[in-house]
């Protein structure tokens, strides 16, 4: 099922990004992503309850609190930078550079995570940045 939530993931973002595109034209890169993050904690508290997951609040150690919040701190910083990409330069250069995440991804997997760095995942990461090079030339 994991994979389904992926490509549903996959199609939320590339909407985003065209959402994002016109809806940041003349608005201040940092203040559209204010405005886009103060309804992803709308919608991800709404679901926190829908779910009945409030009381796990309490459960959380303080090794994961620390790495939420370094994740937290990450994605705004990712964010702030995307949607300052976004409005200067193309969604269609902007977006294939954004998504070499996916080649840093594997490589600090592999080194912080101990997870396998196979023959398939190398052509996989020279794949991405060849074509991530062919998009935005």
């Amino acid at each position: 099922m994991w994979w389904l939530y992926a490509l549903l993931s996959a199609v939320f973002a590339a909407a985003t990004s065209i959402l994002a595109k016109v809806g940041i034209e003349n608005v201040n890169s940092h203040l559209a992503t204010a405005v886009r993050t103060v309804v992803v904690v709308g919608m991800a508290w709404i679901m926190v309850f829908i779910t009945d997951s409030q009381g796990g609040l309490m459960n959380i150690s303080r090794k994961s609190w620390i790495f939420l919040i370094l994740s937290g701190l990450a994605t705004g910083a990712s964010w702030l930078c995307y949607y300052r990409a976004l409005q200067l330069g193309e969604a269609s250069k902007v977006v294939p550079i954004d998504k070499l995440s996916v080649i840093i991804t594997l490589v600090l997997a592999f080194v912080f995570l101990h997870e396998e760095f196979t023959v398939k995942s190398l052509a996989g990461c020279i794949l991405i940045g060849a074509g991530t090079l062919i998009m935005v030339l």
